[in-house]
């Protein structure tokens, strides 16, 4: 604050910094809604991933998630072990081919609601309206 007035200094104007934000609150309502689908930001978009490109390896998984192939694989043992994956790595250096399981499919499904219903609590037509244009232009710019 000045000496001069009371007001407090303007808010940060990062376009870096208020996205961030965003984001964090985006993946704080996200795990809130998956949660009870026992997902994660994380997890969906590892099982989004195997579901839209079969036979996805290890190591591509690792780069589309921005993570270690030691990551991927743990978390697609999980996966696996939830019945939500299948793994058919014939031995250990060999490639590999995931695949998600019918299980798996119909949580993606639920999944995909439930992060629906986020969008819309955030986005949709009730909410700030700053946050409506920041998704709109989020759209344009990604639509193909």
């Amino acid at each position: 604050m000045s000496i001069e007035n009371d007001r407090p200094a303007p808010p940060v104007t990062s376009a870096s910094i208020i996205l961030l934000t965003l984001a964090r609150r985006i993946e704080t309502e996200l795990n809130a809604a998956l949660a009870p689908l026992d997902l994660t930001v994380s997890r969906l978009g590892l099982l989004g991933h195997i579901a839209v490109v079969p036979g996805v390896s290890f190591s591509d998984l690792a780069r589309m998630s921005g993570t270690t192939v030691q990551s991927v694989h743990t978390a697609v043992k999980a996966l696996a072990g939830a019945g939500l994956v299948r793994d058919h790595t014939a031995r250990a250096g060999s490639a590999s081919t995931i695949e998600v399981t019918p299980e798996g499919a119909r949580l993606l499904e639920r999944a995909k609601e439930a992060v629906a219903e986020v969008d819309e609590r955030m986005f949709g037509p009730s909410a700030d309206p700053v946050q409506r244009q920041i998704a709109q232009a989020v759209r344009e710019a990604f639509a193909f």
